[in-house]
């Protein structure tokens, strides 16, 4: 007797019709109904009672029915014992700023549902800093921006970010309408991160290409002080749209940018398979599927999921 045989059975009694069952349990009607049979005949006893109009449990199939219930539970326990005792332990993961506001709290409530005996360690930094804690072995996994990795991580492109134009409505200069050009953009007053951030250098690179020298008029390496300085009108930015996941401020408006090539890629690195714990194994998982579903839902401004 197998466990899928109690399951086929249950579904059966549950559906009253063979052909219902097979269907959700995509399998043919046939190689159910011989299912069935097996365990009858290993039961040596009639189970179901077939008809014109479906299926109904004999005397003896109900009163297997209720030990099946029973034995699938807990069968489903145990093995949620057995994964629960093996996935604890440390997992260490790094995310920038902008993905940790809409990243952070979904992946630490999706790993207390999943894996309740493992210990998050998030460090909050800028891609750069995180890619070097990565190669010295202090994170398990991070969220990086550039591809210049090392051999041995292992990579997983996650999704694409959009850019946006990001600033007070009253701001002189800001564009107006839904989507702007960078060579539009010569004469606003912007607020960026340094030259070491990765996405300050994809900025430039582009501006560099359509031939424009952006107006910076200052330089913040923290999310929250840059937006800080944004929201209080000395100038505009240009971000992702999960840089404003954290404000509610109806003053800040985002204008999308439309040149084809100005947007920022997310990927998802880690030591190489044979250096992760299972837990952390685990985690890189739940983080994948944790990120893509905020972008089906809608909860992750300007992205979309990478296409392989």
């Amino acid at each position: 007797m197998e466990l899928r045989q109690l399951r086929y059975f249950v579904k059966v009694c549950e559906l009253r019709s063979m052909g219902r069952a097979a269907l959700d349990l995509g399998l043919a009607t046939s190689a159910l109904s011989q299912q069935i049979s097996r365990l009858e005949g290993e039961l040596s006893t009639r189970l179901l009672q077939r008809s014109s109009t479906g299926v109904t449990p004999t005397d003896a199939g109900i009163a297997f029915l209720q030990q099946a219930h029973l034995t699938l539970r807990h069968a489903d326990e145990a093995v949620r014992a057995a994964q629960q005792a093996r996935l604890s332990g440390h997992v260490s993961i790094g995310l920038p700023p902008t993905t940790s506001s809409v990243l952070g709290v979904p992946l630490m409530q999706a790993m207390r549902e999943r894996y309740p005996e493992v210990r998050l360690h998030l460090v909050e930094a800028l891609s750069g800093h995180l890619a070097g804690m990565l190669n010295a072995r202090q994170l398990d996994l991070a969220v990086l921006f550039q591809t210049d990795v090392a051999r041995r991580w292992s990579l997983l492109p996650l999704l694409d970010e959009k850019l946006f134009v990001i600033g007070r409505r009253d701001l002189p200069g800001l564009p107006s309408g839904r989507q702007v050009r960078l060579a539009q953009l010569g004469a606003l007053p912007l607020i960026m991160p340094s030259g070491s951030h990765g996405l300050r250098a994809t900025l430039t690179a582009a501006f560099a290409r359509v031939r424009i020298e952006p107006r910076v008029v200052a330089e913040i390496d923290g999310l929250a002080l840059l937006m800080d300085a944004v929201r209080a009108g000395h100038g505009a930015t240009i971000q992702p749209g999960a840089a404003t996941a954290r404000l509610a401020d109806e003053a800040l408006v985002q204008v999308r940018i439309a040149d084809a090539q100005v947007g920022r890629r997310n990927v998802l690195a880690s030591l190489s398979d044979d250096e992760l714990s299972p837990a952390a194994l685990a985690a890189r998982v739940v983080m994948a599927d944790v990120a893509r579903s905020l972008v089906r839902e809608g909860r992750w401004a300007g992205a979309t999921l990478h296409e392989n």
